[in-house]
């Protein structure tokens, strides 16, 4: 469950640390004191939007940070799944919004936001003021159901998504046989010019290395000859106008050590140093004379080499960057080629296992549907139990199923919710007689239903009580009340029916001081939530009666 939420430099709020317990939490406070503003702090938590307009004013960002206490190994395992360490029974979430960014962490470690919304449906459940108009879009009944049916329809809708990607896989394959016998001619030809241009090529792996470091050397050849042809009178032995090599020079001194040993053998180490620097330098001079010969310049071979670069460059330029690109296009084109080639073969194959494709999607979209529906008598009739609970005296709750002209990867069902609230009125679409009101309810009608198999330990509806008053808000209030005995419960409320019933009361009021405009929350002891549920009772004028009624309410509330 949420145990903690702290929101700093928030929209109005400068800080506010709240405590939550088990059960049922009420957030009241005057119309305007920005009730909403906590939950749109934990739902911006939670990876939803939030722009930097929400930093409060002179703040350059603004921080909300979520603990949770989780007990349940099933959910410390799905968290695991995620490399989410729940450390002892904590996990601790915040958002840190900045002007031109956010940084999501989860135990201090920082995590995209995609991982914090995937945390996020294992955790809470946000109903926000505005999502019971979702009941008026008739796509969103089919997910209301598919929620209830759970494991009935999940391994069909998986397989059924499964098929249906194939299906269209061949659908599209078999769209590239859509040509007459012209245009397959052409692309024959086609194809068989590209096959013959690269095998024709005789490419090989590396050969493009080669070739450059080949093509490099041999522009190159007439200055390497020169510097080798320098470097070889340089060390060498022969004799000119312009001085000696180094061999020579190095023979007259291995003439003149020869002398030194004659007369003083203790210059024979001397000796044996020249002589070493006589056979590195002939062993040198060997190995240049070779490279020299190594030398290519031939103009031809250069234009023969840079003719073929051009060749393999040409075919990159056309059916790919390297060597095993060209070659899977090759590939590919062959393919191709055999397929057009088998023509009618191909296409009485690839028409057959499209049809038979089809067919098992069908197959699969009738079993959807069949499961479906045996799961919508049970879901409407437990809505339509919850929603007298709630003060519909006499109402009529069913799904309409219609099948439609077409398929998708989520069957072809086409659903709507079909509701009476008067004896004798024929049932009619959700969308077109609800009231706002009435929306709500049904709204919290169906979460009462769906939280007896929802495994997400905590719901937060803001203002769920809109357009509701008197014995209906008593009803509400006391399906909230059930709810919160197997799930932790947060309720924005302004109706004192609903918050009498509080576990643990707060209350958000706004202040301005300075021209500076903030809003701050604290908890409210029993005799605060009393006089907070006066206020909600009788407005400006807190009398004597109006708190004794509210102290009646509360205890009224307690007893039940």
């Amino acid at each position: 469950m949420l145990t903690h939420l702290h929101v700093r430099n928030f929209a109005l709020i400068e800080e506010a640390d709240l405590e939550f317990d088990h059960g049922l939490n009420i957030i009241t406070g005057e119309t305007g004191a920005g009730k909403s503003i906590l939950i749109d702090a934990v739902t911006a938590a939670l990876g939803g939007k939030a722009g930097p307009g929400l930093i409060r004013r002179g703040c350059e960002s603004a921080y909300v940070v979520l603990s949770f206490h989780i007990d349940d190994q099933t959910r410390i395992d799905r968290l695991a799944e995620m490399d989410i360490e729940v450390e002892e029974g904590t996990l601790i979430l915040s958002r840190r919004i900045l002007k031109n960014r956010s940084v999501y962490k989860i135990n201090d470690v920082t995590v995209t936001a995609a991982t914090v919304r995937t945390v996020t449906m294992i955790l809470i459940d946000i109903h926000g003021q505005h999502e019971h108009q979702s009941l008026m879009n008739s796509s969103h009944h089919l997910d209301i159901l598919d929620s209830y049916a759970g494991d009935k329809v999940v391994h069909v809708k998986e397989a059924l998504a499964d098929r249906y990607k194939q299906y269209c896989a061949l659908r599209k394959y078999l769209h590239s046989f859509s040509m007459d016998e012209k245009e397959r001619i052409r692309e024959i030809d086609f194809l068989r010019f590209e096959i013959h241009e690269i095998e024709s090529a005789g490419l090989k792996e590396g050969e493009e290395d080669f070739l450059e470091q080949q093509f490099k050397r041999m522009s190159a050849s007439r200055q390497l000859m020169e510097s080798a042809s320098n470097l070889e009178h340089i060390l060498g032995y022969d004799t000119n106008s312009k001085g000696s090599g180094i061999g020579v020079l190095l023979s007259d001194a291995l003439r003149e050590a020869l002398i030194l040993t004659k007369y003083d053998p203790d210059s024979a180490g001397i000796l044996a140093q020249i002589q070493d620097l006589e056979s590195i330098l002939s062993d040198a001079y060997y190995d240049l004379s070779h490279y020299k010969d190594g030398i290519n310049c031939d103009e031809e071979a250069l234009k023969e080499t840079s003719q073929r670069l051009d060749q393999i460059r040409s075919l990159q330029a056309k059916y790919g960057k390297t060597y095993s690109q060209i070659m899977d296009y090759l590939k590919e084109k062959k393919a191709r080629l055999q397929e057009l080639q088998d023509y009618e073969k191909n296409l009485k194959e690839v028409t057959r296992s499209c049809k038979e494709a089809k067919a098992e999607v069908l197959r699969l979209c009738e079993e959807l549907s069949r499961r479906r529906q045996e799961a919508a008598r049970p879901l409407t009739q437990a809505i339509a139990t919850s929603m007298k609970e709630m003060n519909f005296l006499q109402v009529s709750f069913e799904m309409e199923f219609k099948k439609s002209d077409h398929f998708t990867g989520n069957g072809y069902d086409e659903t709507r919710f079909m509701l009476s609230t008067n004896p004798g009125q024929p049932l009619q679409p959700l969308s077109q007689i609800a009231s706002g009101g009435e929306l709500s309810r049904i709204m919290l009608a169906i979460k009462a239903v769906l939280a007896d198999l929802d495994s997400v330990p905590t719901l937060i509806f803001d203002e769920i009580d809109t357009g509701i008053s008197g014995m209906t808000a008593a009803c509400v209030a006391e399906k909230l009340a059930l709810i919160s005995t197997g799930h932790q419960v947060l309720c924005i409320t302004h109706l004192p029916q609903i918050a009498c019933r509080a576990s643990r009361h707060f209350m958000i009021s706004k202040d301005c001081c300075d021209g500076i405009t903030s809003t701050s929350i604290h908890m409210l002891h029993d005799d605060e939530s009393v006089m907070e549920l006066a206020r909600l009772l009788g407005g400006m004028q807190i009398t004597e009666a109006v708190l004794q009624n509210a102290r009646e309410l509360k205890e009224l509330s307690c007893a039940s």
